[in-house]
């Protein structure tokens, strides 16, 4: 199966569809690499903890895959999830707010399964859109000096 193939697959039925696809995906020993979860969505176990733990906080969460390349043995996915912060979300309360967040994966794998997947997503961003923290960036303030 080509690897696209398997990742439209797998990112529509367990992000759009809610269906559990993740043992014939993910390998036993694969290894998910995280910026807020750290290692512990690793294994299909713990990618199917991590998304339900989103799913879980914004249940009407849509993913979109704006962009694939694939070189044969890994393959990148560049998306964005949007949903509403009806639930618990990473310890934190429900806001009824809408969140927006963009990020990549790159999956590296083994024969037909993933091994690893490494996660790049704007998690602090998405928690400013709900208001769970403020990031106050301004933009009309004095440019950083460079050097």
């Amino acid at each position: 199966m080509p690897l696209t193939t398997a990742h439209r697959t797998h990112l529509d039925a367990a992000w759009n569809a809610g269906r559990d696809v993740f043992d014939e995906l993910f390998a036993d020993d694969h290894v998910y690499h995280d910026p807020v979860r750290g290692a512990d969505a690793s294994g299909p176990d713990g990618l199917r903890r991590a998304i339900l733990t989103v799913l879980e906080g914004m249940p009407d969460a849509t993913l979109a895959i704006h962009e694939w390349i694939d070189d044969g043995e890994s393959l990148i996915a560049r998306w964005t999830l949007s949903g509403t912060h009806t639930g618990p979300l990473w310890g934190f309360a429900p806001t009824g707010r809408i969140g927006t967040v963009t990020g990549m994966h790159v999956f590296r794998f083994d024969g037909d399964r993933i091994a690893t997947t490494r996660a790049m997503y704007d998690a602090l961003g998405l928690l400013d859109q709900l208001g769970l923290v403020t990031l106050g960036v301004s933009l009309g303030g004095p440019a950083l000096p460079l050097g």
